[in-house]
């Protein structure tokens, strides 16, 4: 590895510090110090922490320190600085949910599984990572922390859910992040802000408590390479009894090597899903990494997969969803609610039994419809996003024809009715210096597929660093 990376350990991924713990050339002790020091002068200007535990990561820290010098790490992530989102429950640190609604009396006494899995894993738990309230959008602001922002452009969004996610892996305050993603909410925030992250397959990350939006919604991890996901996937892919879905019983080797080329691979290139409209300079972006992959061997056709924009059936499942979420609160708890996500809970109120189950039913078709088009196809390749980043506090971009989030992210939420491995992949920069992100998505269950391409195009892409914050 570089001999820099040593020493500049705001670039160190997580693969390169663990070989420099097993070296000694670097300790967990230090590169935590190292985020939190960065955290500290950062995370004022992006707002990207829910909650920061600088005494509690050290003292885990120390004790990886002192088991990494007995030669005996307690798991495959022992001593990486990992964040947590604020949707997901950590014991010893409180889970607001961007929620003015929720208490912050805790008792928080429990671990979701995959926090229980990053703990045993040895991961260094920082802190927990902002979210829009419910993580109900594609921006991430809420009524209890204000508004995350764009390390590339403090002015911009990083995108949402995972917003508070995508920032810090930018900025590399913590080396693993976890996130989620009903509609986009991992690859929306890592195309915004040239960082990596994959939604897997339904099924592979256990859920308790299952969120609201039910089987829409996937946990993963966002990092700034597609190895340290793949490494990340390795601790949080392990099965938990109390997820309701049981999830999926194949094992997987998350950390094998990619292959040396995509020779023999056949890739599906739909440039706008027969529907969309594409940012000129995106276009060109994805259209240059098409002809990375076709050097990489793969034969590359230009194809749409054939099915008309799936949004309402999306919307009609998101807003009844949202209802779940409004009945549980009281009238008080109700006023103090990000009015964005009120109005659409108040729309799923008006969603009948027969509109819902007809959804369900248009969910199945697009299932079937995409197991067939993968018959063909080993992966499928568009834009992650149509648009560049836009001006943070807003839902929509401002004077534009958007109504909601999920109009403006019409290549992310089709693949969440259909529970594929997505994940975007920073691809470059647009015609105002922004990252633009490669959506590539896979057949169920076929995730290391998704990440052997990501690993290879990597090779050959620049790493995206947002210039220095000032």
């Amino acid at each position: 590895m570089p001999e820099s990376a040593a020493t500049d350990l705001k670039d160190v991924t997580a693969c390169e510090a663990l070989e420099l713990f097993r070296s000694g050339a670097l300790s967990p002790v230090e590169l935590t110090r190292d985020c939190l020091q960065r955290i500290e002068r950062d995370n004022l200007r992006v707002n990207a922490f829910a909650h920061l535990a600088p005494d509690t990561a050290m003292q885990a820290a120390r004790a990886s320190e002192a088991r990494w010098q007995a030669g005996r790490p307690c798991g495959p992530l022992d001593g990486i600085p990992t964040t947590i989102k604020d949707l997901t429950l950590t014991a010893g640190m409180p889970t607001r949910k961007g929620s003015a609604t929720t208490s912050d009396k805790g008792p928080w006494d429990q671990d979701a599984p995959v926090s229980q899995h990053l703990k045993a894993a040895g991961a260094v738990i920082l802190g927990k990572t902002t979210s829009p309230e419910f993580g109900w959008k594609g921006v991430t602001d809420n009524p209890l922390h204000g508004i995350t922002r764009n390390p590339w452009d403090t002015r911009l969004t990083p995108g949402g859910s995972s917003g508070g996610a995508g920032a810090t892996a930018a900025l590399n305050l913590g080396l693993l992040h976890q996130g989620s993603d009903a509609g986009g909410s991992i690859r929306i925030p890592c195309s915004f802000t040239g960082t990596f992250g994959i939604k897997p397959t339904f099924g592979w990350v256990p859920q308790w408590p299952s969120s609201a939006m039910s089987t829409l919604s996937h946990l993963g991890p966002m990092t700034r390479t597609a190895r340290d996901s793949a490494l990340m996937m390795s601790v949080l892919a392990q099965p938990d009894s109390r997820d309701g879905y049981l999830g999926n019983p194949r094992s997987v080797d998350w950390l094998a090597p990619a292959p040396e080329s995509l020779e023999g691979w056949r890739i599906a290139y739909s440039p706008t899903l027969g529907y969309v409209d594409v940012a000129p300079d995106i276009a060109a972006r994805i259209e240059e990494t098409i002809r990375l992959v076709t050097e990489l061997g793969a034969v590359v056709e230009e194809v749409d997969p054939g099915f008309d924009d799936p949004l309402e059936t999306f919307n009609t499942l998101w807003f009844a969803g949202a209802v779940q979420v409004l009945e549980d609160l009281d009238d008080q708890q109700v006023e103090q609610l990000d009015p964005g996500f009120l109005d659409i809970a108040q729309r799923g109120q008006n969603i009948s039994l027969s509109r819902y189950l007809a959804a369900r039913r248009e969910r199945e078709q697009l299932v079937a419809r995409m197991q067939a088009f993968h018959e063909r196809y080993d992966l499928l390749i568009t834009p992650t996003l149509p648009i560049a980043p836009f001006a943070a506090g807003h839902n929509v971009p401002p004077g534009g024809p958007w109504r909601d989030w999920m109009d403006w992210t019409p290549f992310s939420y089709p693949f969440n009715l259909t529970q594929q491995p997505a994940a975007s992949v920073p691809c470059g920069l647009d015609d105002q210096g922004l990252p633009v992100g490669l959506h590539l998505v896979g057949p169920r269950y076929e995730d290391m597929r998704v990440l052997h391409a990501a690993m290879l195009l990597e090779q050959r892409l620049p790493r995206l660093t947002p210039p220095a914050l000032t």
